[in-house]
């Protein structure tokens, strides 16, 4: 029974894969909507300041989506050096960067990347839509989530 445990950890490599693979796309992605995003301003360089906005907001999106692909890549590395190859987990200069040595810190790191995102999609609005109702809205329901994911976060460290 207990060789069947041991090598039903192999099974992670799904999870390594299908992170790995979605977090190649998003930076694939996140290139070509580069590209596009640096030939249209360009050939249509902002010539005031809503349009300016405008290119922050894009700008701001893609760091976002890049904040999102190294989250998958990540966790697609941790899952791998914990699970499939755990004796050496403790050499990954990646997960050592991460502060990342066993799936407990894998799941912090994942919280406090989660609420730079949040803080990220938070700015986006706000610059995009200026200080109305609904930007006041979702900075409180955002201010609780990160409120709650640092209390998680520091009952998980203690």
């Amino acid at each position: 029974m207990e060789n069947i445990f041991q090598t039903s950890r192999f099974l992670v490599v799904i999870a390594v894969i299908t992170a790995a693979v979605s977090s190649l796309l998003v930076y694939v992605s996140c290139i070509n909507i580069v590209f596009y995003t640096v030939k249209a301003t360009l050939l249509n360089l902002p010539d005031s300041a809503k349009g300016g906005k405008a290119l922050i907001v894009e700008l701001l999106k893609i760091l976002d989506l890049l904040l999102i692909g190294i989250t998958l890549q990540v966790i697609a590395i941790s899952l791998y050096r914990l699970f499939i190859t755990p004796s050496n987990s403790h050499e990954s200069k990646f997960l050592a960067a991460f502060n990342i040595k066993d799936f407990h810190d894998l799941k912090i790191t994942l919280v406090q990347v989660t609420s730079v995102v949040l803080v990220i999609l938070f700015l986006e609005h706000a610059v995009e839509f200026g200080g109305t109702i609904e930007t006041l809205y979702l900075g409180a329901a955002i201010a609780i989530v990160i409120a709650a994911s640092t209390f998680a976060w520091r009952s998980m460290k203690e």
